[in-house]
């Protein structure tokens, strides 16, 4: 159980902290949630955790305010547990524990965008397929349409899901383009860092051939929309950019990632999604850019 805090801790936030999602459980089932475990049965199922011990954890966790009941069925009733604002905060924690983990007890310590091909990070990512994405995940998007106007685009800042209602999605995750934001010291020294721009361009210009075979495109970064719109006027990028900067795909998706200019940036990854949610291929890592978004094209087209 969590323990009681000390006198001397009342006034430290860390210690605060720990009181409410400290132990080893209340986090993996924070974990869980974010990746759209919400019912007890699955909760059950995905934890390997006695009956007892998940019942304690998830009071614990909806006495905080870290998790919500939701009832989703009248006879019997039942409920399932939905992450608060106060739950979803904790997103960036995980991702950092998960990034810390990757390169100091996985890895060798080197800042790196590109995985080890025979690594836990690849497997993870690879773990993906057949799996579905939780719904709705709902981010903050960067939308340039063309118009009549002078620049021939104009932007607007929505929420969309990021699987499309279409028959495939493409999401591709980058780490950062330029333009709006300069991007960090010796970010070409990153491995697996430079070539967000090229690829952005490479989706664009090949965008009707997944159109024509039925496939929206979506690309993700941590970057703010601000800084992904000011991008996509100047690259004439007409599908939608997506804002991960709170992480929460990266949480729900357990994504790679790595931190450059004090950011937690995505590593290079595609994905491609049915209309079922359902994850049918996975590109990762990405180590040649035109090769990869070619072998896209062919997994979309062959669906």
């Amino acid at each position: 159980m969590v323990r009681e805090l000390r006198e001397r801790d009342v006034q430290c936030s860390i210690a605060q902290a720990a009181s409410v999602i400290g132990d080893w459980w209340s986090l993996l089932i924070v974990r869980e949630v974010t990746r759209g475990h919400r019912r007890f049965d699955d909760l059950l199922r995905e934890l390997g955790i006695s009956r007892k011990i998940l019942t304690e954890r998830l009071k614990h966790l909806v006495e905080h305010g870290v998790l919500t009941r939701e009832q989703y069925q009248v006879g019997p009733v039942r409920h399932e547990y939905v992450l608060t604002a106060t739950g979803w905060a904790l997103a960036p924690t995980l991702i950092s524990m998960q990034d810390w983990a990757d390169r100091w007890l996985l890895g060798d310590g080197a800042l790196s965008g590109v995985p080890n091909p025979q690594g836990t990070e690849t497997g993870r990512v690879h773990a993906l397929l057949s799996t579905r994405v939780p719904e709705p995940l709902l981010l903050d998007a960067a939308d340039l349409t063309p118009t009549s106007s002078f620049s021939g685009v104009s932007s607007s800042r929505r929420q969309l899901d990021v699987v499309a209602d279409a028959d495939a999605t493409v999401l591709f995750a980058y780490p950062s383009t330029g333009l709006a934001a300069s991007l960090p010291p010796d970010w070409k020294q990153v491995p697996g860092a430079a070539g967000c721009t090229l690829e952005n361009r490479l989706f664009r210009d090949r965008l009707p051939e997944f159109a024509a075979a039925g496939a929206v495109v979506h690309g993700v970064s941590t970057q703010r929309p601000d800084e992904q719109a000011a991008f996509a006027e100047a690259e004439a990028i007409t599908f939608p950019l997506l804002s991960d900067v709170d992480l929460r795909l990266a949480v729900a998706l357990r994504l790679p990632t790595f931190r450059a200019g004090q950011v937690m940036r995505l590593k290079r990854l595609i994905l491609v999604i049915d209309r079922s949610r359902t994850i049918r291929h996975v590109v990762f890592p990405v180590l040649d850019i035109p090769s990869a978004i070619a072998e896209t094209l062919e997994a979309v087209q062959t669906l």
